[in-house]
């Protein structure tokens, strides 16, 4: 047995106890939890951010409209709720590469993203991206960006939540909004990867 599947093991039993626990004592419902799951699983996450991004690809209006107001654009789509009330979404470019954090906890758009990975809580990762985005990015995302790309941090915060544009992959014309979804990455709507390539 390797120790990732250990690991996921160890981490199901304890979720499992926890919600045991949480249902014995009256805390939640076994409906509740189950809705809860329903609405991570199919209502929020990266799926739908990533339904955003073949739209503003596809659609320049839409696109212009996305990085003027990223709450009321994806609201066109049906897209918004707890954590996602104030969304700005900035753009790569061929000079400009973005990179999204929260160096205070871990504020995150959880409407377009899901819930966040652990290793964007990390106290280590917030104070590293900061400081040497480049480096971060190379050694522990294996994703190189060229020196002569300015990367830019973006902090989040509880008033205001960032998330990144990524730039379409080449050779990606003749693809439709449900091809072009399947490239976009969690991670490269965090800025720590790019969009998948056709």
């Amino acid at each position: 047995m390797t120790a990732t599947v250990r690991t996921q093991e160890e981490i199901a039993a304890r979720v499992k106890a926890l919600e045991s626990i949480l249902i014995e004592k009256g805390i939640m419902t076994t409906a509740a939890v189950d809705r809860l799951v329903e609405i991570y699983e199919n209502e929020v996450g990266p799926q739908l951010g990533a339904a955003v991004v073949a739209k503003a690809w596809t659609d320049p209006e839409f696109k212009a409209r996305l990085l003027a107001n990223g709450t009321e654009a994806c609201a066109e789509m049906g897209i918004g709720g707890l954590q996602g009330e104030d969304m700005v979404v900035v753009e790569n470019t061929d000079t400009v590469h973005n990179v999204i954090t929260c160096t205070l906890c871990s504020c995150y758009p959880w409407p377009v993203l899901g819930l966040p990975p652990n290793w964007y809580k990390d106290p280590a990762f917030r104070a590293r991206i900061v400081r040497e985005p480049r480096k971060v990015l190379g050694d522990d995302f294996g994703f190189d960006v060229p020196d002569s790309v300015e990367i830019r941090v973006w902090d989040s915060s509880s008033e205001m939540r960032y998330w990144i544009l990524p730039q379409r992959p080449a050779g990606t014309e003749g693809l439709d909004e449900k091809a072009l979804a399947a490239l976009v990455t969690r991670d490269s709507m965090i800025g720590v990867g790019a969009a998948k390539a056709a």
